[in-house]
């Protein structure tokens, strides 16, 4: 019989193991893949044409964006909320930043009603300075 030579079960392994690394590398790139499209809270919008003139340089701190879609869906800053709410937190913000301009995004198919709501609203809470948003000339 042939003898081998005591060793012992620790035996020190000099190369990396790389399966589990892939592994978790193709794990984080699906869950990434997947939450991606979810991370946009934003409202599908078509926005009219418009002919106005460019936009001068804004500070980009003082703008908030109101998004209204054509079914009355309000979202502020890509967070749906209720008109009220919205309205509320217009006017902690004009407070806070008096030089504050909201950009009103309405769709093009939406009833003019909700843009109107929102008018007056910001007219109630003395918020005047707004820019409704059109599509760019071609």
């Amino acid at each position: 019989m042939r003898r081998f030579s005591q060793r012992s079960h620790l035996v020190t392994v000099s190369e990396i193991n790389i399966t589990p690394l892939l592994d978790l590398a193709f794990v984080l790139l699906i869950i990434f893949v997947i939450t991606t499209p979810l991370l946009e809270q934003s409202i599908s919008l078509k926005l009219p044409r418009g002919v106005g003139r460019p936009d001068e340089h804004i500070d980009p701190k003082n703008v908030r964006t109101v998004e209204i879609s054509n079914t009355g869906v309000y979202a502020l800053d890509r967070q749906r909320m209720s008109l009220g709410a919205l309205l509320n937190r217009l006017d902690a913000d004009s407070h806070a930043n008096p030089n504050l301009i909201v950009y009103i995004r309405a769709d093009k198919e939406s009833p003019f009603d909700y843009t109107a709501q929102l008018l007056g609203g910001c007219q109630r809470y003395g918020i005047t300075r707004y820019s409704i948003r059109t599509e760019p000339n071609k």
